[in-house]
């Protein structure tokens, strides 16, 4: 196996996962969406933490915590991860993941919308017009269902702010990970403490929920891992493509396997933001070409 096979293995299991998660967190019977996001980020710090030993990884992890002065942008990453997990777990809870579908949609395009409005960074026409067709799509639900998808628009800009503050921190994602869930721990303890102390915890180390909820660390991971993988060993066009079967599996996953109804004004929405990344695609595609 070539390694640019081998790198597009590793993307669509990393993708795959991502796509697949709605099934995982519609497990989680009555299981607050804010208690899963502390276990999950419980979990994953113990699964990373372990990850690293095993790849004896430490020294970048080290250098970070040895300056405190610099872990502003790592915590305001924390912060944004914490609440794309947690809203996403929302979503899937309240069955709305059609509308976590159309905000991972609509992540490149908020990427690119970042790059200009903050790096300063020059747009395509085609990207122009890619944002554009966006935010028409977000007019039409606005107004023909009389109010924004602001679950999409959330999980849409804390993910795109969070890739903003990333590329600005010198950690791998490995590490950048594990630091964003130790500098998030002490919350997620004390929230899991508290539910504890009050009796409303759904972990007793003996339920099948129990088992879930240290899935969910584990399952944050694996995919993780294997997009590093890809990443290195494919081309940034590879991965934009591989990219969107995340939301594809979501879209399907909400449509034809939780009966969410998909209303007029929503297929156009998505048909919009479809038009949208086939423009950012072409893009994408021909900028590497012409740069060299």
């Amino acid at each position: 196996m070539s390694e640019s096979t081998r790198g597009v293995a590793l993307g669509l299991v990393a993708y795959s996962m991502w796509g697949l998660f709605p099934l995982f967190f519609a497990l989680f019977d009555g299981v607050p969406a804010l208690e899963i996001l502390a276990h999950r980020v419980l979990w994953s710090c113990l699964f990373l933490a372990l990850v690293i030993c095993v790849l004896r990884r430490w020294a970048p992890i080290r250098d970070a915590l040895a300056h405190p002065r610099r872990l502003g942008r790592v915590l305001c990453c924390a912060i944004l991860i914490a609440l794309n997990w947690g809203l996403y777990i929302y979503a899937v809870e309240t069955q709305h993941v059609l509308q976590a579908s159309l905000g991972y949609f609509m992540t490149p395009l908020v990427n690119v919308a970042l790059g200009m409005l903050v790096l300063k960074e020059r747009i395509t026409p085609m990207q122009g017009t890619a944002i554009v067709l966006a935010l028409l799509a977000i007019g039409v639900q606005l107004v023909q269902l009389g109010s924004l998808p602001w679950i999409s628009c959330t999980l849409a800009v804390s993910f795109g702010t969070y890739g903003l503050l990333r590329k600005q921190v010198q950690l791998d994602g490995l590490s950048g990970l594990l630091v964003e869930t130790l500098l998030l721990l002490p919350l997620a303890l004390l929230l899991i403490g508290g539910l504890v102390w009050t009796g409303a915890s759904h972990f007793d180390g003996l339920t099948g929920t129990s088992g879930l909820l240290i899935g969910s660390g584990i399952l944050t991971a694996i995919p993780l891992l294997a997009f590093a993988g890809a990443a290195r060993r494919l081309t940034l066009g590879t991965i934009g493509f591989l990219m969107y079967i995340n939301p594809s599996l979501q879209f399907a996953v909400a449509v034809w396997v939780f009966d969410e109804p998909l209303q007029l004004e929503q297929l156009i929405t998505f048909a919009l933001i479809w038009i949208g990344l086939l423009f950012y695609s072409i893009s994408a595609w021909r900028q590497p070409r012409t740069t060299r």
